[in-house]
């Protein structure tokens, strides 16, 4: 799984010809940790039509901002450059796929 920062936002997830799932996670999150494993496999098994990538909010605060990010994880679906789906929180595989098959 990819890693974004502020500098490469735009073009990775933005520019982005498939559609994009962006954690936004910090190390000190139990967790986004906990997420790790449930995102690298959904990498893995979804990658033909979805891009999944990781922003570290403590380090990359001008995206973080941007999108208004307070909780983590965050998860923002962008598609088009423009985010299109929202979900706080850890989440089962299953609970996460299913709410992407609404914007996917």
């Amino acid at each position: 799984m990819a890693e974004v920062t502020d500098a490469d936002f735009a073009a990775e997830v933005i520019g982005a010809q498939l559609p994009v799932l962006v954690e936004f996670t910090a190390d000190w999150c139990p967790p986004c940790r906990q997420m790790g494993p449930v995102l690298s496999a959904l990498a893995r098994e979804e990658g033909e039509r979805l891009k999944v990538v990781q922003l570290d909010v403590d380090t990359n605060p001008e995206t973080t901002n941007a999108y208004q990010v307070l909780s983590m994880p965050t998860f923002m679906v962008f598609r088009g450059g423009e985010p299109v789906k929202a979900m706080v929180g850890a989440r089962a595989k299953r609970r996460l796929l299913e709410e992407l098959s609404e914007v996917l």
